[in-house]
């Protein structure tokens, strides 16, 4: 191969050296805007979360204690054997063991059927007790183990809640909305148990914007483009400067030949100066 072909075909190296790595320095560039600007128009979608559960409805509830002491008329025991507990409640229909959780004014508390009742109450719609330590929390007072009643709610005794059922009871007894203790329903086997429902909750909200978390985010943002833009240009330089090196080009020059004519600009001035070369 004659030197002029030698040259002509370094020269053709070189240009096509230049080329891919302008070329991928666009598309980068490109690519990294494009991905901004949709990031820009397509906001962070938030899902609500859905969650299957046997039974949703709402009653009033009442409250007891049962220490099996017999101070307030309780007649030992809980129906379920299980002693008397914060969590612990009274259904006169569902069946014992029964779990779930009631929601009172945004106050959330979980329970299980551990026990039968309200009886009479139950006729005039009254179909849960909630133990007094889980009353009090939700209406505000506290629970006075002397009277086993509730103190400091404003004499709050019954109150209308939200409740949900997760997991029905083993045994005998209502496995849909709850009817009086009369009826007998909490000694009868269910066959015809509701049907299950889908509970839709809210998204959780992120977090709150303030004018002093947009401003370190802007700051962090505008600290990170010089070094981002520096790396770029050190990766966009190193192709170019190899092959400058190699045809005898000073690099320093190579980059100031680049930055000002630009990749074709500076292909076409090496090339000419290679022809120039192979006629001398």
């Amino acid at each position: 191969m004659t030197f002029a072909a030698r040259l002509s075909t370094r020269a053709r190296l070189f240009t096509a050296t230049l080329g891919l790595t302008l070329t991928a320095g666009l598309s980068m560039g490109v690519a990294g805007a494009a991905h901004a600007e949709t990031a820009q128009k397509t906001p962070a979608t938030q899902t609500a979360e859905q969650k299957q559960v046997m039974l949703k409805g709402a009653t009033t509830a009442s409250y007891y204690w049962d220490d099996a002491s017999g101070r307030n008329g309780d007649t030992g025991l809980p129906a379920s054997g299980k002693p008397m507990q914060k969590g612990l409640a009274a259904s006169p229909s569902w069946p014992l063991m029964t779990e779930g959780y009631v929601v009172y004014n945004g106050k959330k508390a979980p329970f299980f059927v551990g026990d039968r009742g309200p009886g009479e109450p139950s006729n005039r719609g009254i179909m849960l007790d909630l133990d007094a330590k889980t009353f009090a929390e939700l209406t505000g007072g506290t629970f006075n183990p002397d009277t086993l009643g509730v103190d400091g709610n404003g004499g709050k005794g019954h109150i209308k809640v939200d409740y949900v059922i997760t997991k029905w009871g083993p045994g005998v007894g209502k496995k849909n909305h709850p009817v009086a203790f009369e009826t007998g329903a909490w000694g009868k086997k269910d066959r015809n148990p509701a049907e299950p429902v889908t509970l839709t909750q809210p998204a959780k909200a992120e977090p709150k914007k303030t004018e002093k978390t947009e401003a370190k985010k802007a700051e962090a943002d505008k600290a990170a483009q010089p070094a981002a833009a520096d790396a770029k240009t050190t990766e966009l330089k190193a192709a170019p400067v190899a092959a400058a090196r190699e045809e005898g080009i000073s690099p320093a020059l190579a980059v100031t030949m680049l930055l000002t004519l630009g990749g074709a600009g500076f292909a076409a001035l090496r090339m000419a100066r290679q022809r120039a070369k192979a006629d001398a």
